[in-house]
């Protein structure tokens, strides 16, 4: 088990981790869709996510060029134009950077700014240069660098996203944390010898009995107070 006083660098995932993901999906496809109730509004999310996990999928194996997420997500807003009988062309336009305008947990903020005041931070997300430039504007994150893994042409958990983070933080892997809410996250960080902190959200993808984690936390503000207090 690592000793959190060997820490370094802190890495985090950005999406579902720091900002509220389904639920900025959520808001954007209800204000397109006006009329629709929560039922069909989650049916329209849904359809949206699994979109954008299969073409992330489909690239990491080979079986698609790399596209970045703007590509991506304006798929995932066409489908659910499509499905929901949306026509006009500003209105899907705009549902399409709706990941752009997603929230930071209540948390994440203040969390950062205090990190950051005794380590490097670093953002490392699949977004893409420009939605990640402007989702960090929009919820207020501020980071040393916030990295996006458009720059390796892959997805999370290829390793090579991971290794660019690590190549980033200039010291050895295991001095560098990757902080999650998705244990999918963590085991790709954890491959290329990544110290790993799941951090519990509404959303994400919680640990299995077999993940074997650093440490694992119930929020932000239990990671922040434990790194600073080493």
């Amino acid at each position: 088990m690592a000793e959190i006083r060997d820490i370094e660098v802190v890495v985090f995932d950005v999406l579902g981790t720091l900002v509220d993901e389904p639920g900025g999906l959520r808001a954007a496809v209800r204000d397109a869709v006006s009329a629709s109730d929560d039922a069909s509004v989650d049916v329209l999310v849904t359809l949206w996510q699994q979109h954008v996990e299969l073409q992330q999928q489909r690239i990491g194996q080979g079986q698609r060029a790399y596209v970045n997420t703007q590509i991506i997500d304006g798929e995932a807003a066409q489908r659910v134009a499509d499905h929901a009988g949306l026509t006009d062309p500003a209105t899907i336009a705009r549902l399409a950077t709706a990941g752009q305008r997603l929230h930071a947990w209540g948390d994440s903020v203040a969390g950062l700014e205090r990190l950051a005041q005794r380590f490097p931070v670093l953002g490392l997300s699949n977004a893409s240069r420009t939605a990640l430039l402007r989702l960090n504007a929009h919820a207020g994150l501020r980071w040393h660098q916030a990295l996006s893994s458009e720059a390796v042409l892959a997805y999370k958990p290829a390793p090579e996203v991971y290794q660019f983070a690590i190549d980033t933080a200039g010291c050895p892997p295991e001095r560098v944390l990757m902080v999650a809410a998705h244990a999918w996250d963590l085991r790709g960080a954890q491959a290329r010898g990544m110290r790993t902190a799941y951090v519990r959200r509404p959303v994400g993808d919680p640990p299995t009995s077999s993940d074997v984690f650093d440490w694992r936390f119930d929020g932000l503000d239990e990671l922040v107070t434990a790194l600073m207090a080493r």
